[in-house]
């Protein structure tokens, strides 16, 4: 039975590096580490690339449509491809998470999060699990829309391309060892460390 990681984040290079487009990020690393290329889905609105982890078929998905109308997309992918929910990860960035903060859950509430929102409502199920990324949330008064589509600033790009290897890591640690493994090994709550 195979596996889709739901890259959540906005199309076009416009949203390309915000903070709102660390899940699909996270899956364009595990598609270029395969030396794979996304590759539009006929008829769904998701551009998608194949790869194994060990014997395990995974299906890499970013939408074409703006995150909070993505989910009929990825679920109607899911159908066509025989992935049940419980087997969806939905990789995506998490305002209530310090930046560099990595987490894995599954299930529960979406805290609000409405690519969540929309994937849970077309999968019938928020019984899904996800790599929750954190970008923080916004300094002051600024609006949190505001600051998710924000791109992330020079001194924080070194952190963020390390944070999305590790969490391109978890994703891979959650399929090959399960939810617990991986969160033992990948949760933390602060910043990643620079090598």
């Amino acid at each position: 039975m195979a596996w889709l990681v739901a890259g959540l984040g906005n199309p076009g290079e416009r949203y390309a590096g915000t903070r709102h487009n660390v899940g699909a990020m996270t899956a364009g690393v595990l598609c270029s580490r395969a030396g794979e290329r996304f590759r539009k889905v006929r008829f769904v609105p998701v551009e998608s690339a194949e790869i194994a982890v060990d014997g395990e078929r995974v299906l890499l998905a970013r939408s074409l449509q703006y995150m909070n109308v993505s989910g009929p997309g990825y679920a109607s992918l899911a159908r066509r491809r025989g992935v049940p929910a419980e087997r969806v990860v939905a990789v995506h960035d998490e305002i209530d998470l310090p930046f560099g903060a990595l987490k894995l859950k599954s299930g529960g509430s979406t805290a609000g999060h409405r690519g969540l929102d929309s994937l849970a409502g077309a999968l019938g199920t928020r019984g899904f699990p996800r790599v929750r990324i954190g970008v923080g949330r916004p300094p002051g008064r600024q609006d949190a829309a505001d600051h998710v589509l924000r791109r992330f600033n020079r001194s924080e790009q070194p952190e963020v391309d390390l944070l999305v290897e590790e969490a391109a890591d978890a994703v891979l640690a959650l399929i090959r060892e399960g939810l617990q493994a991986a969160q033992d090994r990948f949760n933390r709550s602060g910043r990643p460390a620079l090598p």
